[in-house]
């Protein structure tokens, strides 16, 4: 009785359609939605093991004499980065003989702008490419309009001599320099007030393998501390 009860009761119930069957567009489209970060990390990897690979073989480019690293909220406009480098390869010297002293200035900027998805994505590919190049030991200057919160990051300013700060040591009044107060620096041929506020220091070092080979960023490095804070 309760079987027929139940056939009578829902009697007019018809069961849902089958879900409709998504296009390739579609597919895609959910595929990528889904695995987004994933896909963003593995594109950058890509770049980053293309890069070191292209940098280890020296193809197509000039091999710098020296690496600056610029680490700020936003990226300096391309001419005005063109224009430092410029000018703080006056500085140096041709280290590696290939007839011109070139400096490579390395901008991470922690945010772009764009809606909250994108800013996300930006600091995410920043840090990232900033890690690889601290574990690489290549940039040996940095450049960063906020010390305190960047050595609060990565604990990664020694002291002027490149002494290596203490564990638990993440002051920068010992470590850095604003721009302004290092003559040499404040001496170059460009536009002072895209530095304004900017402070500089030199990483530390921990392998012995990098440090070896910091030798002639050593040397500039005490051209620019010269009378630097007098």
């Amino acid at each position: 009785m309760a079987s027929e009860y139940l056939k009578w009761k829902y009697r007019d119930v018809k069961p849902d359609p089958p879900p409709r069957e998504l296009t390739r567009k579609e597919k895609l489209l959910n595929w990528l939605d889904y695995y987004k970060w994933w896909l963003a990390a593995g594109i950058i990897g890509a770049i980053l093991l293309g890069n070191l690979i292209w940098t280890m073989l020296g193809i197509g480019r000039v091999r710098p004499d020296y690496i600056f690293a610029y680490v700020s909220d936003g990226e300096l406009p391309e001419e005005q980065a063109q224009t430092l480098e410029t000018a703080l390869a006056t500085l140096g010297e041709d280290v590696n003989g290939d007839g011109q002293v070139v400096v490579e200035l390395r901008q991470y900027a922690r945010n772009l702008g764009g809606d909250m998805e994108s800013a996300m994505y930006f600091q995410y590919a920043a840090s990232v490419t900033l890690a690889a190049d601290i574990e690489m030991g290549e940039s040996f200057f940095f450049l960063t309009d906020d010390p305190e919160t960047f050595q609060a990051a990565y604990h990664i300013y020694a002291f002027p001599d490149g002494t290596p700060p203490a564990e638990d040591d993440y002051e920068v009044a010992d470590k850095v320099f604003l721009w302004s107060d290092c003559p040499a620096l404040a001496g170059l041929d460009l536009d002072q007030e895209t530095m304004a506020g900017v402070y500089i220091g030199r990483r530390v070092f921990y392998q012995e393998d990098q440090l070896e080979k910091q030798g002639p960023s050593e040397a500039l490095w005490d051209v620019i501390l010269e009378g630097a804070g007098t």
